[in-house]
């Protein structure tokens, strides 16, 4: 049974597929838009992906440039979980992601996660993440959405200096992958580490999601709202926070703390 299928209007799939595409050739965000139907009742699985973004939007509020060729998708998710959970979706995707873009760039380690919510290619970007989240009014989780985008055939040239910008074109000259042949790659993938999530809790995402992790082990600068940490990168712990090494003992760095993590200057 596949796991992606189109839906007029983004009602519910009767044959109860995990996930539950809606394509749209222009819209203003596709997390918007998710979030709009979540509110009016969608069921957990709508994936919006959206050809075009007008308005698209990144972590702290940046806008997110997206010019038709690349894949911009925001799943709805309406997960059994606490709230203080959720950001472990954030990880459930980045490997995901991770995974479905090492299917076609040669080099099974040339594909890293970086903390929080990057994806990289030697060093350069390619996809991110941003997870928002709603809960009702009794503090139980309503819904979830993980917004993701990936550079398939474009990439801002101004991009941040530290680390540069690339696309799967760039990465694979052999392949030519649209938004929606990403978008049937990516969703088997991400439907079995949901599964495995949903059956397991986060260990194993946690695992899989550490072997590709960028500068693990390594020297790294940490830019949080007051201050700037440097010290060694561990790991992350059971929510999701990052593990610094630094000279007073370990500190625990949260997603909503930090501003950008680096490499330490050599």
């Amino acid at each position: 049974m596949p796991v992606v299928k189109t839906l007029e209007g983004g009602g519910a799939d009767p044959d109860g597929n995990r996930f539950h595409a809606l394509l749209l050739d222009r819209v203003d965000s596709t997390s918007a838009e998710a979030a709009r139907r979540a509110a009016a009742g969608a069921p957990s699985g709508t994936f919006v992906v959206g050809g075009e973004q007008t308005a698209g939007r990144g972590r702290r509020g940046r806008s997110w440039h997206s010019p038709p060729g690349n894949f911009y998708g925001s799943l709805l998710l309406r997960p059994a979980c606490r709230p203080a959970d959720a950001a472990q979706l954030g990880f459930v995707a980045g490997v995901a992601l991770a995974e479905t873009l090492a299917a076609w760039v040669p080099g099974s380690q040339a594909v890293q996660c970086k903390w929080p919510n990057d994806i990289l290619v030697a060093g350069r970007k390619i996809a991110g993440l941003l997870l928002e989240g709603s809960t009702a009014g009794n503090g139980v989780l309503d819904w979830v959405i993980v917004g993701m985008g990936v550079n398939l055939r474009w990439c801002p040239a101004d991009a941040d200096g530290q680390f540069p910008a690339t696309t799967l074109t760039a990465e694979a000259p052999a392949v030519d992958v649209d938004a929606s042949t990403f978008l049937a790659q990516l969703s088997p993938v991400f439907a079995a580490w949901l599964d495995r999530w949903d059956r397991a809790g986060f260990s194993p995402v946690r695992t899989a999601w550490l072997n590709r992790a960028y500068r693990l082990g390594a020297g790294i600068r940490v830019l949080v709202e007051n201050e700037t940490l440097e010290g060694r990168f561990t790991g992350i712990d059971d929510t999701g926070a990052m593990l610094l090494d630094a000279s007073h003992g370990i500190r625990v760095v949260t997603v909503g703390d930090v501003v950008s993590a680096r490499p330490l200057p050599a």
